[in-house]
């Protein structure tokens, strides 16, 4: 009978240690795993120019807003226009359409879409933990399709798989 008793207990109170221990080490990690330091309360990003060949008028401003979108809404951090104790820069370097399933009358059934961002990564905390680095994504599009047709679509899904990069590196 004791042993009964001591069972029906057991997981209501691992259940609540469960929960008070993610609760204590929430302050520390966020549930993605990123660790952001408590000295770090703030970011500043600043716009991503575009220096390809390529123009697209919305990619720059697409891409920067969709990057302070990301680190607002997921992390503890408060958006600066300058000064932020972290700080994200670069330019999105890579834009280009590309056929890449060839078939058998010479053409291809599928193209693909490619877009890289250089990000330059500045913690003025601990200048140790800065970096630079390359992110390239790309989406494939039907070949029936025109770019047009399907490239503010393929920007929106591409930007969305950037962005998850450049947060998880940070």
């Amino acid at each position: 009978m004791n042993w009964i008793n001591r069972r029906r207990w057991s997981a209501p109170v691992s259940l609540g240690f469960l929960l008070v221990t993610a609760f204590l080490w929430q302050g520390c990690y966020t549930f993605n795993g990123n660790r952001i330091p408590e000295e770090i309360e703030s970011f500043t990003i600043n716009f991503f120019t575009n220096q390809t060949n390529f123009v697209v008028p919305s990619l720059s401003q697409t891409f920067t807003e969709a990057l302070k979108d990301k680190m607002a809404a997921e992390t503890r951090l408060y958006l600066k226009d300058r000064g932020g104790d972290w700080e994200f820069s670069g330019a999105i370097v890579q834009y280009r359409n590309t056929p890449m399933a060839p078939t058998g009358n010479e053409t291809t059934a599928l193209n693909r879409l490619t877009i890289g961002v250089k990000v330059d990564f500045v913690n003025h905390k601990n200048e140790k933990e800065n970096w630079s680095q390359t992110f390239t994504r790309f989406e494939d599009f039907e070949a029936t399709q025109s770019l047009a047709e399907v490239e503010q679509e393929l920007i929106r899904l591409i930007t969305i798989q950037l962005v998850d990069d450049i947060y998880l590196k940070a």
